[in-house]
């Protein structure tokens, strides 16, 4: 991994490779290709579990075609060629099949990230994943904060970054923009900070 990471750049076709071999070495290992640069995600504890358990339920019960996808694999960053394994992933029922690890972006409607508590969260979720994002035209980015207990949904894309933020605290009511359309209550959250 330490090779990986100190490359500079590596292509797409490497990496894909190389995360493969990865994988079936290291047991749950996840690696990412953001800005050209190899990156491993951590494993995620219970309650980042439990958020993600939560969110499925919500999107459920408002939108039943369709599905929030954990891990799901997506093509990210056209011109540099990236892969991001966003928690979360909202796409219609369906919409990832026949694909293989890494799916095209153009029916995911929402990438979702939920931090961890570890030292490279700040610049992965808060700035490279929600940059990769944009620059692929995933219409909304969320953002569940658990260090600073806050949702953060960014919406309307825009080459590199979202024009517009949204931020509100754990137990205020949060609406997700069109295309997805889905308001959450998120009271419960404030059970799953740790």
């Amino acid at each position: 991994m330490t090779a990986l990471a100190d490359r500079p750049h590596i292509a797409t076709t490497d990496f894909e490779e190389a995360a493969r071999i990865f994988a079936r070495l290291e047991r749950g290992a996840r690696l990412e290709l953001i800005g050209g640069k190899v990156r491993s995600k951590p494993m995620p504890d219970g309650d980042h579990g439990l958020i993600i358990e939560w969110l499925t339920r919500m999107c459920i019960q408002s939108r039943p075609e369709l599905w929030l996808y954990p891990d799901q694999g997506i093509k990210v960053q056209t011109c540099r060629g990236g892969r991001a394994r966003p928690d979360g992933a909202l796409a219609p029922s369906g919409a990832v099949g026949g694909q293989g690890e890494w799916v095209d972006p153009d029916p995911v409607l929402m990438a979702v990230e939920v931090t961890s508590h570890d030292s490279d969260t700040d610049r992965s979720d808060r700035v490279e994943k929600s940059r990769a994002y944009a620059e692929t035209g995933i219409p909304v980015y969320l953002l569940i904060d658990r260090d600073n207990c806050e949702l953060a949904v960014y919406s309307e894309p825009n080459d590199s970054w979202y024009e517009n933020v949204h931020t509100v605290p754990y137990g205020k009511t949060l609406h997700l923009p069109d295309p997805v359309g889905i308001t959450l209550e998120t009271e419960p959250l404030k059970d799953w900070v740790n």
